[in-house]
C-alpha cells in the first residue's frame, strides 16, 4: 500500500515537470542566428520537425514574401539534401547598394536525397538572406512539408495580432531595429565602427548570459516544484505511520 502511495506521489511530480516543461510547437518554423536586423543581412534556420510516425519528411518548400522582395538569398549546404533556389522577375525593380536588382528569390525548395527526417527527429535548413527591409517589423514565409507517405502539410497561414495562433500557421521572421553603421563613424555621436562593433559584442553577450540565467531559473523553479510535491507526499506518508 505504501509502495503505491509512494509510485502515486511520484507519477504526479513527474506529470507537473513534463506539464511546465512543454514541447514545442511542432510546425515549421523560422529563427534568426543572432539577430535580423532592418536594413541589414542575416542568417536563418528553418526548423523543420517530423510529426508523423509512419513517415519521413523527404521535401520543404519555402516561398519567400513578394511584398519584400530579398535580392541576396544563399543556402548552406545540409547533408543528404539537394537544393533548388527559384528566382522570379519583379514588378518594380530593388535599388541595392546603388544597383538595379531585377529579379529576386521566390522560392527554396530542399529534397531529400535519401530518408529526409524521420520520425522523432528534426532538421535545420540554414539561409544568409538580406537586404532586410527597413519599413517592416516581420517577414512571413509560406512553407509546405512533404512526407514520404506523398502528404503534404501546407504552413501557409498568416498570424493575426491579438488572435490566435492558426493552425497551420506560416513561419515568420522577426525584425529588430536597424544596426548601426558598422564601416565607420555615426552622425549621432561620432563613434567608430570599432567602438560600435565592441558594443555589439558586449550586447550579445549579455543577451546570451540572460538566456543562461532564464533557462537556470527554469530549471530550478522545475526542481523546487517536484521537490515540494515529494515533500507532501512524505508527510502524508509519515502522518499516516504516526497514527498507526
Amino acid at each position: 500500500m505504501n509502495v503505491s502511495r509512494i509510485a502515486l506521489a511520484g507519477g504526479v511530480a513527474a506529470s507537473t515537470v513534463l506539464l511546465l516543461a512543454g514541447t514545442a510547437s511542432a510546425h515549421v518554423s523560422v529563427q534568426p542566428q543572432g539577430e535580423a536586423a532592418k536594413g541589414g543581412y542575416a542568417t536563418v534556420n528553418f526548423k523543420v520537425p517530423n510529426e508523423r510516425d509512419d513517415a519521413s519528411t523527404v521535401k520543404l518548400e519555402v516561398n519567400f514574401p513578394t511584398d519584400h522582395p530579398l535580392a541576396s538569398v544563399s543556402p548552406q549546404p545540409v547533408a543528404g539534401w539537394k537544393i533548388d533556389v527559384t528566382k522570379s522577375k519583379l514588378a518594380k525593380p530593388l535599388d541595392v547598394h546603388g544597383r538595379k536588382i531585377t529579379e529576386a528569390v521566390s522560392k527554396v525548395t530542399w529534397t531529400a536525397e535519401g530518408d529526409g527526417i524521420e520520425a522523432g527527429y528534426f532538421q535545420q535548413f540554414p539561409l544568409s538572406v538580406g537586404q532586410l527591409p527597413e519599413d517592416a517589423d516581420q517577414l512571413v514565409f509560406k512553407a509546405l512539408q512533404t512526407y514520404s507517405n506523398k502528404e503534404v502539410v501546407r504552413w501557409i497561414e498568416e498570424p493575426v495580432e491579438g488572435g490566435e495562433e492558426p493552425e497551420s500557421p506560416a513561419p515568420v521572421l522577426a525584425l529588430t531595429a536597424p544596426a548601426a553603421d558598422a564601416h565607420g563613424a555615426t552622425a549621432a555621436d561620432g563613434k567608430s565602427g570599432h567602438a560600435e562593433k565592441a558594443e555589439e559584442t558586449t550586447a550579445s553577450s549579455a543577451a546570451a548570459s540572460s538566456s543562461g540565467t532564464d533557462s537556470t531559473a527554469r530549471v530550478l523553479g522545475i526542481v523546487g516544484i517536484v521537490t515540494g510535491v515529494a515533500g507532501v507526499a512524505f508527510g502524508v506518508l509519515a502522518g499516516r505511520r504516526r497514527n498507526v
